[in-house]
C-alpha cells in the first residue's frame, strides 16, 4: 500500500481522503449535487464482508437512469462511500480502483457519468494510519461531502444524498443538505434500519422513504 500511486485525477489526502475528480465540473456558480453512497444504492452488496473485486460489481436497477438523469440537469453526481475494509487489512487501494472502475464502466455503458468519488479507509476496528474512532470524513460525519463542495462549487442547501444507512441520512444533515431517499436495498432492509434513517428528519432537513435509487427521480426536485 506504501508504494500506491493514486490514477490520474485521483489524490489521497493527508487525512486519508480518497478524492478522485473525474470531469471538469467546477462551475463559477454554486449548484445542487446529487451524493450517492455506493454498495447497497448504485451497485448490489455482497455476501461477503465488503464488495473489493470487480467480478463482484452487480449495478441495482434504476442506477443509471437515475445518474444519467443528474448529468442531463447539469447536476454533479458524487459517489461518498466508506470503505473501512482498507483499514481493516481485507482489501487495499488497488482493490479499491479496480472495483471502481468496473462500477463507472457499468455505469458508462448505459450512458451515466460520475463526477466525483470521495472514500473514507478510516474504521473504528482500522489499523495506523486509517484506524480512528469517528474520523471526519467517515460517514455520519460529513468531511467527504464538505471537500466535495468545496472542489466542485456545490450548493450543499439544494443538494440531496441517496443512502441505505442512517449514517448516510445523518452525514446528509450534519453537512446542510436539503434532504435525502434512505433505500431498501443494501443494509436499507435490515430491522429497524429505515426507522434510525427517518429519524434524522428535521425541520430544515427531509427524510424520504424508498424502495431503490429508481424513486429519487419522482421524490428529488432537480431530477424531476
Amino acid at each position: 500500500m506504501t508504494d500506491f500511486t493514486p490514477p490520474p485525477g485521483a489524490t489521497i489526502e493527508p487525512n486519508g481522503l480518497w478524492a478522485q475528480f473525474l470531469t471538469e465540473s467546477k462551475s463559477a456558480e454554486k449548484r445542487p449535487a446529487l451524493f450517492l453512497d455506493r454498495d447497497g444504492v448504485i451497485v448490489e452488496e455482497v455476501e461477503e464482508r465488503y464488495l473489493h473485486t470487480p467480478d463482484g460489481v452487480t449495478i441495482i436497477t434504476g442506477s443509471a437512469s437515475v445518474i444519467k438523469r443528474a448529468n442531463e440537469n447539469k447536476i454533479p453526481v458524487v459517489i461518498v462511500t466508506n470503505q473501512g475494509g482498507i483499514s481493516q487489512d481485507i482489501y487495499d487501494w488497488p482493490d479499491f480502483v479496480a472495483t471502481q472502475d468496473r462500477i463507472l464502466e457499468e455505469l458508462s455503458r448505459d450512458g451515466a457519468r460520475v463526477d466525483a468519488v470521495m472514500a473514507s479507509p478510516h474504521h473504528p476496528n482500522g489499523k495506523s494510519p486509517y484506524g480512528h474512532p469517528d474520523h471526519p470524513v467517515r460517514k455520519p460525519n460529513p468531511g467527504m461531502l464538505l471537500h466535495a463542495a468545496e472542489k466542485l462549487t456545490i450548493d450543499l442547501a439544494t443538494s440531496w444524498i441517496i443512502g441505505d444507512h442512517a449514517t448516510d441520512m445523518m452525514a446528509g444533515q450534519r453537512a446542510g443538505l436539503e434532504g435525502s431517499i434512505h433505500v431498501l436495498t443494501g443494509h436499507g432492509h435490515h430491522d429497524g434500519e429505515r426507522e434510525l434513517a427517518l429519524a434524522v428528519q428535521s425541520e430544515t432537513f427531509q427524510v424520504h422513504g424508498g424502495d431503490s435509487i429508481a424513486d429519487a427521480l419522482s421524490i428529488i426536485p432537480f431530477l424531476k
